[in-house]
C-alpha cells in the first residue's frame, strides 16, 4: 500500500487520539506489552533486559520520521515502525517488525498508543 493511501486511511485517527479502541488494547497486550508495558509506560517485563529502553508513550517522544515529511511520530511513521520495525529506519533491532498485522490492526494499535499520550 502506498504511503499516500495509508495517510488517507489513518487521518480519522488524528481526531480520535483520546479513544482507546478495545481491539487496539488487545493487540497491544499481545504484541507490545512485554516490552512497552501494559499501559505503554516502557516498563514491560522484558524491558529490564534491554539496553535501550522501550518508549514511554505518555511522553509522545517519537524518534523516527519514516516518510521524510519533517515530522517525527506521525501516524504514518508509527505504522511504518510497527510494520517494518525500527531497525529498517536505523533504530534498535530489539523491536521486531509486525508484517502479519493488517492496516486495520495497525490503525487500532496506533489509536491505543495515542490514547496513552493522554495518560489514560
Amino acid at each position: 500500500m502506498n504511503r499516500l493511501l495509508l495517510t488517507i486511511l489513518l487521518l480519522p485517527l488524528c481526531s480520535a487520539h483520546g479513544a482507546s479502541p478495545p481491539e487496539g488494547q488487545s493487540l497491544f497486550a499481545s504484541n507490545c506489552a512485554t516490552c512497552h508495558g501494559e499501559t505503554g509506560d516502557g516498563n514491560g517485563p522484558a524491558a529490564e533486559a534491554l539496553i535501550l529502553k522501550p518508549r514511554d508513550f505518555a511522553l509522545a517522544a517519537f524518534k523516527f520520521d519514516t516518510d521524510a515529511d519533517w515530522q517525527k511520530g506521525t501516524d504514518v511513521d508509527l505504522a511504518d515502525i510497527i510494520r517494518e520495525g525500527p531497525a529498517a529506519f536505523g533504530g534498535s533491532q530489539a523491536m521486531p517488525s509486525f508484517p502479519h498485522l493488517d492496516d486495520t490492526e495497525i490503525q487500532a494499535l496506533i489509536g491505543y498508543i495515542r490514547s496513552r499520550q493522554n495518560g489514560s
